[in-house]
């Protein structure tokens, strides 16, 4: 679960020596020569060397480097997510990711280590849902029926022993500016791509920015960061182009469903590994160009 991945995160840093501070939100960012100055709403202020904006989709500092850059919009997708018991009675298997494109979006799931099943029905509905005041009980009930006429989802959801909250997806056109001067953006500040990868691609991020500063070059850190954008901006756009197909995908209609299913049939075992391997198969650092 991603708490876990914050818990190990988190413990990580405090061990280097981090200090982490939580409730300020950030109002605006100034550069000098030497460092980039943080205000946040409370009153505090700091400073640095560098600032890594890590600040998700809805990210105030993409627009504090280009007051033009894009925003979120809805990608015509929620996500009703939650844990059920028993995959052995489900005939879950280990290590198996189990998709369904069911009639009205996609059904993921797959077999926990502890025994559990992790599920997610990512609904395909151009209208935006309301998630303020709507229980997970309730979620769970519109969720069931939207799947009841597929017969391994209708089971997986009958034996939910807890949901997570609603999510909506959105989408974000390509960010033109990822860096300026000692400021640089990462994760889904920068791109978020969607497609199961976000995480991923954060991670990868912070192993290339890294790389990038470590051996950056004697003009310093703006050039470290212009060698990050160069080793990141490739592989993520195309991800991007990726990421919009596969939410295409969830989305077909009954026709188009059917064709996936039987592409898929003749597909992933021929050819899925192959083509795939440009995505599992990368060394982040290795793409830094050296200085």
């Amino acid at each position: 679960m991603r708490g876990a991945l914050v818990e190990t995160l988190r413990a990580a840093a405090l061990k280097a020596g981090a200090t982490i501070v939580t409730g300020e939100r950030l109002t605006a960012t100034t550069e000098t020569a030497g460092a980039v100055t943080a205000d946040f709403h409370g009153g505090h202020r700091d400073s640095a060397d560098l600032l890594v904006a890590a600040d998700g989709i809805w990210s105030t500092v993409r627009h504090t480097l280009d007051p033009a850059a894009p925003h979120p919009r809805y990608a015509g997708l929620y996500c009703v997510s939650g844990v059920s018991a028993d995959a052995r009675g489900l005939g879950v298997e280990p290590g198996v990711f189990n998709m369904t494109f069911a009639r009205n979006g996609a059904f993921i799931h797959l077999a926990a280590g502890d025994g559990t099943v992790w599920w997610s029905a990512q609904i395909a509905d151009p209208d935006r849902p309301t998630l303020d005041g709507v229980p997970g009980a309730e979620w769970l009930r519109r969720t069931a029926a939207l799947y009841e006429r597929e017969a391994t989802p209708s089971a997986v959801l009958a034996a939910t022993t807890a949901t997570h909250p609603t999510v909506l997806t959105h989408t974000l056109g390509p960010v033109p500016t990822w860096h300026r001067g000692r400021t640089v953006l990462v994760g889904d500040a920068a791109h978020p791509v969607g497609a199961g990868q976000g995480a991923s691609m954060a991670v990868e991020d912070a192993l290339a920015l890294a790389t990038a500063l470590r051996d950056r070059p004697a003009s310093g850190v703006p050039e470290a960061l212009a060698r990050y954008d160069a080793a990141r901006r490739p592989r993520l756009t195309k991800l991007l182009g990726a990421a919009k197909d596969n939410r295409e995908a969830k989305k077909a209609g009954p026709v188009a469903r059917r064709a996936q299913a039987a592409a898929m049939r003749l597909f992933l075992p021929l050819f899925y590994e192959r083509n795939t391997a440009w995505l599992h198969g990368h060394d982040p650092a290795a793409a830094v160009p050296a200085s």
